[in-house]
């Protein structure tokens, strides 16, 4: 089992839900999250005040898949989140020990679905 992270622009939000359902992966966490990376940030004037942005806004994806979905996963939202230019994201994978669903107390992979 692994838990995928994805960093992605909101704007790709919709590709990447849209490439995610066209690859049969249905369950995921999506939250509102702030960073930066390469982009650095930039700056803007505000009534004659200069404010440097370098907290940028982003979209957190976390999908927990079996062994079987990781690549399918990965292809996905590439897929759906890439532009070709910085700033559209970094993907992260961990390995995930276990998963219970409260519900039925299943484990493992069952869990996930």
């Amino acid at each position: 089992m692994k838990l995928i992270i994805a960093m992605i622009q909101p704007h790709k939000l919709p590709d990447v839900k849209k490439a995610l359902y066209d690859a049969e992966i249905y369950k995921m966490t999506v939250s509102n999250a702030l960073g930066c990376g390469q982009q650095k940030g930039y700056t803007e004037t505000y009534r004659g005040v200069i404010h440097q942005v370098n907290l940028l806004k982003k979209i957190r994806l976390e999908i927990a898949v079996n062994e079987d979905f990781v690549q399918p996963t990965i292809a996905a939202i590439i897929r759906g989140a890439k532009t070709g230019n910085i700033g559209d994201g970094k993907i992260f994978i961990l390995d995930l020990p276990e998963c219970i669903r409260i519900r039925t107390a299943e484990r493992g992979g069952q869990a996930i679905g």
